[in-house]
This record gives structure tokens, sequence and C-alpha cells, in this order.
């Protein structure tokens, strides 16, 4: 009489999407080191040449020794917080599953320690910090997703931020030395930042996941939310920004156009265009928001030239439409610039020699 208790059908997904994602999954196990090989080797765990570590390996063993198996058999408490432990010094960041009360010391010990809300018992869910109400282990990959999706809306919204803040510093430094002597007006610098910072930077949060998020490695976790190459982008686009209004501003000056109108009008515009060219899946309606508050604010924007009320508040100049068609295009111009600034300098991967994160399964 034989006796089976195949794995899930979605767990072989799950551990191939865990992968692609730089996440090493690993069986720990109370069954015998066989039972333990075949489930292992059924899910892409491990291979046929990959050694299953048991109980007596796992008290002799060092970190080193510890972190190079993917399969632990005829484990008991004591030796999955050892386990845990061990990945953890070797710099990894470690997510552990269970759901019995032996699980309990290494679920408090993980980085992140994932119980069973179902058939997990209470100590178990009182240990960890996630718990899962389905039991299925392929929530965690989508809460991954989720997360890297936030934290990629994060930087997007700094990039977009700074580098709005950045061309402001810029036009009110070096428009004196180019014949101007106030640039923008303090309620127009004000009037931009809440325009551009308002409706737009709130929708840019609610950017999709972008189509590669989960074919990359984790990042470090030292890794500083400006770092990955963001510093010199947020510098790039403020200056671009910046030597578009103020070229922009002298070319209206030399024509006898109200030049502080149209730097305002420009540089309101153009950080919109960078916001329209920030999104994670340009060409596609995913976040209508986006467009609707862009458009909003771009309406605005123009308003302050064209409304007697705004242009009193502002101390603007009306324009005539030819001017707000510059405007408008070079607004354009930033979504381009910014398109081809993610092309070809996209972000770059986690550093050389960076471990990907571990995720530990118990009893998968």
């Amino acid at each position: 009489m034989g006796i089976l208790d195949p794995p899930r059908s979605a767990s072989e997904t799950t551990i191939a999407a865990c992968k692609r994602a730089g996440i090493v999954p690993v069986l720990i196990t109370g069954d015998h080191p066989l039972t333990a090989r075949a489930v292992a080797e059924r899910l892409g765990i491990a291979s046929r040449d990959d050694r299953v570590a048991t109980g007596e390996r796992i008290r002799e063993g060092t970190a080193g020794d510890l972190t190079s198996v993917r399969v632990y058999a005829r484990t008991t408490p004591e030796q999955k917080l050892d386990i845990v432990q061990a990945w953890r010094g070797a710099g990894h960041v470690v997510a552990m599953t269970g759901d019995g009360v032996n699980d309990g010391p290494a679920l408090r010990r993980a980085d992140i320690g994932v119980a069973m809300g179902r058939r997990g018992t209470e100590v178990a869910r009182q240990a960890a910090d996630l718990v899962l109400a389905d039991d299925n282990p392929a929530t965690i990959v989508s809460a991954v997703e989720e997360g890297r999706r936030v934290y990629a809306n994060v930087r997007r919204f700094l990039l977009y931020a700074l580098a709005g803040g950045t061309a402001e510093i810029l036009v009110m430094l070096l428009g004196p030395f180019l014949g101007m002597p106030l640039p923008l007006l303090p309620a127009q610098i004000l009037w931009i930042n809440l325009l551009t910072h308002g409706l737009p930077g709130v929708a840019l949060g609610a950017e999709p996941v972008a189509p590669d998020a989960m074919r990359h490695a984790p990042r470090p976790p030292e890794e500083s939310v400006l770092g990955a190459g963001l510093w010199p982008r947020i510098l790039f686009m403020g200056a671009f920004v910046a030597t578009v209004t103020l070229v922009a501003g002298v070319w209206a000056r030399d024509t006898g156009r109200p030049w502080q109108s149209m730097m305002f009008l420009v540089l309101g515009a153009t950080q919109l265009g960078v916001a329209l060219g920030s999104r994670a899946r340009p060409g596609s309606l995913t976040n209508p928001f986006l467009l609707v508050a862009v458009g909003a604010a771009l309406s605005l924007q123009a308003a302050g030239v064209y409304l007697p009320p705004l242009r009193d508040l502002l101390g603007t100049e009306p324009l005539p439409l030819t001017d707000l068609a510059i405007a408008c295009a070079l607004s354009g111009l930033g979504h381009v610039v910014m398109r081809l600034q993610a092309r070809l300098v996209p972000e770059r991967p986690p550093r050389a020699g960076h471990r990907p994160s571990s995720s530990s399964l118990e009893e998968a």
C-alpha cells in the first residue's frame, strides 16, 4: 500500500516565480530525508545532486555549510532556529513559513515570519509577522510583488518631485545671470508646487507594478531609497527642466513677450510632462487617474495666465495662444526626455556579489 500526500498544484509555479524574483526557496521539514528530497525535486527547490541536511549535520555544521543546503530533513525546533540564524548571519533576508507550535521560535527569529491562517496553530500565528488567510504560498509572491510596486512608486515620486524642485532652484539661481532679476514671484512658485505635487504626485502612487518587477533580484537592505543611480537621474531631469524654462524665458524676453509669465507656464507644464513620462506602463490606461490629474493641473496652470482673478493673484500676464501651444509642446519634450532617460539609463540592478533573499518553506 502506498500513501501519497502530493504538493499543491500551484506550488511549483510559486517556486518558479520565487526563483525568477531572486528569492531562494528552502525546504525545512521533520519528515524522512527521502520524502523531503522527493518533494523538493518535484517542486524544483533542489535537484537530484543537491544534498539533504539531516539533524546531525545541522547540529555540527557552520553557517556556510547550512546556507549551501536547500533541503533540511528530520529537523527539531532548535535546529530550525539554527538554520534561520545561519541564513541571516550570511546576510540574507529570511522569510520563514510554518504552521505548528514547533515553528514558533523560528518564525519569531526570521526577518519575516509567515504563519498559516487556516491550519496554523495559535502559537504560530502569534509568533509570526504575517498570517496567510488562505494558506497559499502564492500569496507571498503577490505580497512581494505589491511591496516592489509600492517601493518603485516611492522612488518614482521622489524622482519627479525632487527633479522639479531642483529645476525651480536652478531657475531662481541662474535667472539673474541671464538678465532676469526675479525669474518667478513667490506666489508663482507656490502655485507650481501646488499643482505639480498635488494630484499628479498622489496619482503616481497608484501606478501599477512594472512588467519586469518580479524578474529582478531583491535590493540590498542597506541601499538608500535614493540609491541605485536615482540621484544622477534627479539632477539630469532637474537641469533639463531648468534649461528648457530659461531658454523659453530668454526667447520671450528678446521677442518682447511677457517673459515671466512664459517661464511660469513652461516650468509647470514641463514638470507635468515629466510626470507622464514617469509611468510604469506608458501608452496604457492602467492608471487613468494620473492622466486626469495631469490634465487638470495643466488646465489650472493655463488658467493662472488667462483668468483675471488668478492673474491678479499670481502676477501674470496673458500670452498669445501660440505661446500656449509652445509651452504645451515643451511639456511633451519633458515627457520624451523622461522616457529616453528611462530607456537609455535604466536603474542599476543590485550590485554584484549581493546575496538574494532567502525564503524558507516549512512543510511545503
